[in-house]
């Protein structure tokens, strides 16, 4: 994890977040999505004619990312639909780094050394934190965190795919275009056949928010992939997820939840698990 690295993927970590909650902050999720994948969608097509074509061993990797993402950007309206923000954005990226560890063990080799593992165990205990402690004695919302759980095991599933894939694609930039072009097909495609002729008075109204937020998403992922060509998934993965903490402070400020002292001893707890995750690379 050396500086530029560690930079660019704390500056995707700000970004995700940010898309994130534009996409919570348009009420009807669907709308939101639309925008953010066909967004997507465009700016991969954009950039297409720019970049290299991936190589063909990445292709298998890609598509089945694709079909990974849309499961996520499903189960991820549905958390937002059930849960609060600043519940379930965390939970959702929380359970991501340690599945990743065990699949990047399994599929790219990559055992952590004790450093990174006890650093990636940190962060997610205190991402975890971030999530719960905010409940504040109410009852918890088993089918949000169901569905933001589930979130999580795309997260990890979609991370561990493209981290082999991008390295397999010879080009950071052809892979992530490609990705965009072909994943951000399926959901507007699905909204315009359910709106047929609304389909422009729907959108209109957040077309400008939402084209933003897909750009933010877009320059995410796009930062994480090529940090995965640079260092290891898991320690890659589990620095992403510090988007907890713009996510929490986020949910404060602009979604009026409260953030509290019990938060701000796990944000305490991810920032010491990213300490000992650097210390390892």
């Amino acid at each position: 994890m050396t500086p530029l690295v560690t930079a660019a993927v704390l500056l995707a970590a700000i970004t995700h977040a940010s898309w994130n909650a534009i996409a919570h902050r348009i009420t009807d999720k669907l709308v939101g999505f639309t925008l953010i994948s066909g967004g997507g969608m465009l700016i991969g097509l954009a950039i297409i004619p720019l970049v290299a074509v991936p190589a063909a061993g990445a292709w298998p990797y890609l598509l089945a990312s694709s079909c990974i993402h849309i499961a996520y950007y499903a189960l991820l309206m549905k958390s937002f639909q059930l849960g609060d923000f600043g519940q379930a954005y965390p939970i959702a990226r929380g359970t991501a780094p340690l599945v990743v560890t065990v699949l990047a063990a399994l599929f790219a080799h990559e055992v952590p050394d004790g450093w990174a593992a006890a650093g990636i165990a940190l962060s997610c205990a205190g991402l975890t934190g971030v999530a719960l402690w905010g409940l504040r004695g109410r009852r918890p919302n088993w089918a949000a965190i169901g569905a933001a759980l589930a979130t999580g095991l795309t997260i990890a599933a979609y991370t561990v795919v493209d981290g082999l894939g991008v390295r397999a694609s010879g080009s950071s930039l052809g892979y992530i275009a490609w990705l965009m072009a072909v994943q951000g097909v399926v959901i507007p495609a699905y909204a315009l056949t359910r709106w047929r002729g609304r389909s422009v008075a729907v959108l209109r109204p957040f077309a400008g928010v939402g084209l933003v937020g897909a750009a933010l998403s877009v320059a995410a992922y796009g930062l994480v992939l090529w940090a995965q060509t640079k260092a290891e998934l898991a320690p890659v993965a589990a620095l992403r997820e510090s988007s907890i903490i713009v996510g929490a402070a986020i949910g404060a400020v602009f979604f009026k939840e409260r953030f509290g002292a019990p938060r701000i001893v796990a944000a305490g707890l991810l920032v010491a698990g990213i300490g000992l995750m650097l210390h390892a690379g």
